[in-house]
């Protein structure tokens, strides 16, 4: 609503993520020798697990919310057909990772190379501190919105399954009263104490 023009590169950062010196041009450059890619991807440069996640990044082509670049080409066709992400979506990697790979189109267009992961740019975010109180207590907001998250996603597959971006709602919302009966909670520790926490919390947006 308040873009007021596309540009060749649109660059996207969390306000907790800092960004490693070199990255925007890394991100633009990546996508300058990609020609095929919607999206360029940066990779996470500290924390318990990085190895896991840069290799799962390789390997899927994934798309991290706290750096990533959009071609503005992308973004303009987003925009003439009035493709918008549901204002209450939790996270916006995964959802724009799948529009990047399907070119805006159903999940039968799928094509990972759509995303390119940019080795060259990376970010930083803030460390877990284990003797923090205050660390435990985002980090414990965080876990019941990955669940949102988790939850979001099964119900937004559905839909790029089908009709594609063209058939979001402007809310998730909307899809609460069809598909909250049908959410299946994990069955590991600690995803079941958060999921559930979850489902309630979103059914109580239903009043």
């Amino acid at each position: 609503d308040t873009l007021a023009g596309v540009h060749p590169l649109h660059v996207f950062v969390d306000g907790d993520a800092e960004v490693a010196a070199g990255s925007i041009n890394a991100l633009a450059s990546s996508l300058a020798s990609n020609p095929r890619a919607n999206a360029a991807s940066a990779l996470p440069l500290n924390g318990r697990k990085i190895e896991h996640y840069q290799s799962a990044m390789r390997r899927e082509h994934g798309l991290f919310g706290d750096l990533y670049a959009l071609r503005g080409d992308f973004v303009a066709r987003m925009k003439a057909r009035n493709i918008r992400l549901p204002d209450d979506l939790v996270g916006d990697d995964g959802l724009l990772a799948a529009m990047a790979k399907t070119d805006l189109e159903n999940e039968d267009n799928w094509d990972d190379t759509r995303v390119a992961i940019c080795e060259a740019a990376g970010f930083f975010c803030e460390p877990f501190r284990l003797a923090d109180p205050q660390s435990w207590r985002l980090q414990y907001k965080r876990m019941i919105n990955y669940s949102v998250r988790h939850l979001q996603n099964r119900m937004i597959s559905k839909i790029m399954r089908s009709g594609g971006p063209g058939a979001l709602p402007r809310q998730m919302l909307e899809l609460y009263p069809s598909e909250l009966g049908d959410c299946h909670i994990r069955t590991s520790f600690p995803e079941i104490w958060f999921d559930r926490i979850a489902i309630r919390r979103m059914a109580a947006r239903l009043g």
